[in-house]
C-alpha cells in the first residue's frame, strides 16, 4: 500500500514552506488515515492527539479560506472514524500496524526536528 509513504512525503513537503501549494483536503484525508490507523494499532492516545494538532495546523496553513478549512476538517473526522475501526472501513484492507507505526514515528520525528512539541 503506497498511501503511508505518500502521506509522509506530503507532510514533510508541507512543513518546508510549500504548504500554500498543498491541498488542505488532501492533507486532511491522508493525516486522518495515518492517525486513525495509529489509534487502531494502539498508539497512545496522547501521541495521536499531539500528532492531530500538527495535522490541524497543516490543514489551516493550506486552506485558502474558512469554508475550505471547515470542509477539510469535516473530511478529516470522517476518515479518522473509518480508519480507527478495528475491522477497517470495509472497502480495503487496513495497513499493517508495523507500517503505520513506522510512518507515525516519522511524523513525530519530523515535527520534533522543527521544534513543534
Amino acid at each position: 500500500m503506497q498511501v503511508m509513504p505518500v502521506l509522509a512525503a506530503a507532510l514533510l513537503i508541507s512543513g518546508t514552506g510549500m504548504a500554500a501549494a498543498a491541498n488542505s483536503t488532501r492533507i486532511a484525508e491522508r493525516g486522518a488515515l495515518l492517525l486513525g490507523n495509529a489509534y487502531r494499532c494502539g498508539i497512545a492516545d496522547e501521541r495521536v492527539v499531539r500528532a492531530g494538532k500538527v495535522i490541524r495546523d497543516l490543514i489551516a496553513a493550506a486552506s485558502d479560506d474558512p469554508s475550505e478549512r471547515v470542509a477539510a476538517k469535516s473530511r478529516f473526522a470522517e476518515i479518522f472514524r473509518a480508519s480507527a475501526q478495528p475491522e477497517g472501513d470495509g472497502h480495503r484492507p487496513a495497513p499493517p500496524c508495523k507500517m503505520v507505526m513506522t510512518q507515525f514515528e516519522r511524523l513525530e520525528h519530523f515535527h520534533y526536528q522543527i521544534g513543534v512539541r
